[in-house]
Parts: structure tokens; C-alpha cells; sequence
């Protein structure tokens, strides 16, 4: 185990419910609403860290408003996918190989 820079304790309520010490949060760079994470190694030990927070994508989060927006002011216009329709977005696609998962480029961005 890695050399201790700082050791603190904190007492469990009787609805598991602990407060995270001054020194701790202050080393954490915690704030109210933060996420923290707990990582149980096999040994017993735990690490508690700060949670890393996914940032929102703002061009998608205003294109979603829109939509929503556009669907609420034209609920008529929804349709629904016909077979055919999704045989020529099939098509269109075919032989396409992606990750959706992998970070776009910077030329694609």
C-alpha cells in the first residue's frame, strides 16, 4: 500500500450516512452536489475519490431542445418509421464501419 498523506475518520449514523471530513473534501477539491467515487480493492481497502463528471455536449443539448420544442409545436408532423424508410437508412449506411464510442477526429469535429 502507498505511504499515507492524510488519515481521518468519520462516524456512520444510524442511516449510514457520513460526513465527509473538512481536510478530506479540501484535499478532494469537493463542493456540495459533487460526485464521489468508491473504489474496494480485494485486500478491504477502499480509495475514495472525486467522480469524474461527464461534460454535456451543448450543440447537442440545444439540438435535442430544439426537437423537443419542434415536437411540441407540431406534434402532428411525427410520423412513425415505416419499414421502408428504415430499408433506405440501412442501405445508405451499408458496408459503414464505426465505434460510436471513439472520439471523433479533429478534421470531423
Amino acid at each position: 500500500m502507498a505511504q499515507p498523506i492524510l488519515v481521518s475518520e468519520s462516524t456512520l449514523t444510524d442511516r449510514y450516512q457520513t460526513t465527509i471530513p473538512d481536510t478530506v473534501r479540501k484535499a478532494l477539491h469537493l463542493k456540495k452536489k459533487d460526485k464521489i467515487c468508491f473504489t474496494i480493492a480485494s485486500d478491504g481497502n477502499v480509495l475514495l475519490s472525486r467522480a469524474e463528471v461527464e461534460e454535456d455536449d451543448p450543440v447537442l443539448g440545444e439540438f435535442l431542445a430544439f426537437l423537443a420544442n419542434d415536437i411540441a409545436k407540431n406534434p402532428a408532423q411525427m410520423k412513425p418509421l415505416t419499414s421502408d424508410m428504415k430499408a433506405r437508412g440501412d442501405a445508405l449506411i451499408k458496408g459503414v464501419e464505426f465505434d460510436i464510442d471513439s472520439p471523433l477526429l479533429d478534421e470531423d469535429e
